[in-house]
């Protein structure tokens, strides 16, 4: 783990229990910087956002709401280790933290092997790259002003990888999982380390609606083998995987329901371990998405 000083402590507590998760990768900077003030008028404690190989560059992005916000954290959830060589994310993180009053964090992820060669790359072992990755990290040093480092975590999912986050880095932020998930994941990081899940929601108490638009968006990580690997780990069958996911499984990992269900389900990940879970609601526009977020806000208390 690098050894330069920071209160890990501190940033949970600006964190709090409950943030949001949002892809501003595709909409205006305006669009962009207008939808963290609004997170951050909601009272959430921090907004993660992801990297898109054909959106906006997320540390980039990420300065663009740092700017447009006061108290707000921003987390990347997740920039991928092939956009970038570990100098540039170490010096780029702290350059951002430093600019923002330590409100950054950076999530580092592997990818996945088809989105990898679609930008010209030989996809690696997932486990080796990230080791080798944060090593040059840590041999990085960084002379620019900075009064501590900002948090590093890892988007890991299965024991080895969690190892590795647990002994290399400050977490894990995780995607696509259910509360059980959480609770083991917090077994192998130990009761120090950050640990952030995203929960993408449903808001909608129709279970023949709710369903078909949680399957919908579930295709896509089913069939990638990391996330599938994951769910069959914990003791999700074959046919709990296919036709976008199961019953069992959707209602598992994608919460639907009213306001208060949602609310009880992120805070079944809490009660699991989590430190604070980003909440991605599924709808089809960002202004949706929002409204959607102050509404299950008001229910999280």
């Amino acid at each position: 783990m690098p050894t330069e000083p920071l209160d890990l402590d501190a940033y949970k507590r600006r964190l709090g229990p409950y943030g949001a998760w949002l892809g501003l990768a595709f909409v205006t900077g305006a669009e962009a910087k207008a939808a963290a003030r609004e997170v951050e008028a909601m009272g959430f404690g921090g907004l993660w956002i992801p990297e898109s190989p054909t959106g906006k560059e997320v540390l980039t992005l990420a300065a663009h709401v740092l700017d447009a916000t006061n108290r707000l954290l921003i987390g990347t959830g997740i920039a991928t280790i092939w956009a970038r060589d570990p100098v540039s994310a170490k010096c780029g993180a702290a350059n951002l933290s430093e600019a923002s009053g330590s409100r950054f964090i950076l999530g580092l992820g592997v990818s996945h092997g088809p989105i990898v060669e679609r930008r010209g790359h030989v996809y690696e072992k997932p486990l080796t790259l990230m080791k080798r990755y944060l090593d040059g990290m840590d041999a990085t040093k960084y002379r620019g002003p900075l009064d501590e480092r900002p948090p590093v975590v890892i988007a890991a999912l299965r024991p080895k990888s969690l190892e590795l986050a647990r002994d290399r880095t400050d977490g894990s932020h995780t995607y696509f999982v259910p509360a059980e998930h959480t609770r083991r994941v917090r077994a192998v990081l130990g009761p120090t380390a950050l640990l952030t899940p995203e929960i993408a929601v449903v808001l909608d108490e129709n279970p023949e609606t709710a369903r078909a638009t949680a399957r919908e968006y579930a295709k896509t990580y089913l069939a990638l083998p990391n996330y599938a690997n994951t769910l069959r780990d914990l003791g999700y069958s074959e046919d709990d995987l296919v036709d976008g996911g199961s019953d069992a499984l959707i209602d598992a990992v994608i919460p639907w329901g009213n306001a208060d269900t949602i609310a009880a389900a992120a805070a079944e990940h809490i009660a699991a371990g989590a430190d604070h879970v980003s909440i991605q609601p599924i709808a089809e526009t960002l202004g949706e998405k929002l409204t959607q977020l102050a509404t299950i806000r008001a229910a999280l208390g």
